[in-house]
């Protein structure tokens, strides 16, 4: 019997029979190896230089993962094998999506091959972990075209400062391929203007990177800068333009993005910034990009 059979009989028999408990529902355990394998958390904090939104999502799956391994009654890590780790992906991958089973078959492939490295298992049972399928250029609508991204920054109007703003953000997302988070987080120090030069510090992993502060986009910010960002104590470039007044966060750069794809009528299945920034790759790599 799966977990969701179980759990849809529990939720029955509590209604139907007075004073059925059923088995206690676990508390969400932030760390869920913490006690069995202590160094984890630091090798991903410091070895792998992942983030804490990251690091959540490592928890919540491990989390499904040491509850399926008590259920089971096999809470030793010893007790591993090939069995297990195919038992869980089969049974608790039930109705998820398939990018949540490759996420989950990514995590438990780093924490086994850990184990392994750091003597707890005898085996590497990573190689027991097959990610769900993945199609090849099977993410390639997200993307949009050249034109269809110069008809959408055609569209915004800089004549405001909300206009400006955005056509500042949005250019970054399709010059560089930023992040959401990257262009939230970009600061008046990040700017190089004497030598023309973008900082973004703190990517994926922990790493910098620096670009050639381009000449449209660096008018763009600066047109922002002098008409539209508020008088601040802030070192943040871009700012709401309702009270209170405050940095962006990277919802909102994302919303914005997927507000003037919808605004130019272009379809894509989830509208946002990182679909500016597949197409900054696209264009990268297509050899009759602009």
């Amino acid at each position: 019997m799966t977990r969701y059979a179980r759990v849809a009989i529990e939720q029955m028999l509590r209604v139907a029979v007075p004073g059925f408990v059923g088995r206690p529902r676990r508390h969400a355990l932030r760390e869920p190896f913490a006690d069995r394998v202590p160094g984890f958390s630091a090798y991903l904090r410091h070895e792998r230089g992942l983030r804490e939104a990251t690091l959540g999502l490592y928890d919540e799956h491990l989390r499904a993962f040491a509850a399926y391994l008590t259920d089971l009654g096999a809470e030793q890590l010893q007790a591993l094998s090939p069995t297990v780790v195919s038992g869980f992906l089969t049974d608790w991958s039930q109705g998820l999506k398939r990018s949540t089973v490759q996420a989950r078959c990514g995590v438990l492939r780093v924490f086994l091959r850990y184990l392994h490295r750091e003597r707890l298992v005898a085996r590497d049972l990573s190689v027991f972990v097959e990610a769900a399928p993945r199609y090849r250029l099977a993410h390639l609508p997200r993307s949009v075209a050249a034109d269809d991204v110069r008809r959408m920054l055609d569209g915004i109007d800089r004549r405001t400062i909300l206009g400006r703003r955005d056509y500042a953000m949005l250019l970054l997302l399709v010059t560089y391929g930023l992040r959401a988070r990257e262009v939230a987080a970009l600061t008046l120090d990040d700017l190089d203007w004497r030598h023309d030069r973008l900082r973004i510090p703190a990517r994926k992993a922990g790493h910098s990177t620096g670009y050639p502060l381009s000449l449209r986009v660096g008018a763009a910010i600066l047109d922002y800068l002098k008409a539209g960002r508020p008088t601040t104590p802030f070192r943040q470039v871009f700012f709401h333009v309702t009270a209170p007044c405050a940095p962006v966060t990277q919802e909102a750069v994302s919303h914005r993005a997927a507000h003037y794809l919808r605004h130019a009528d272009i379809v894509v299945p989830r509208p946002g910034s990182h679909t500016l920034r597949h197409s900054c790759v696209q264009r990268l790599v297509t050899p009759d990009g602009p």
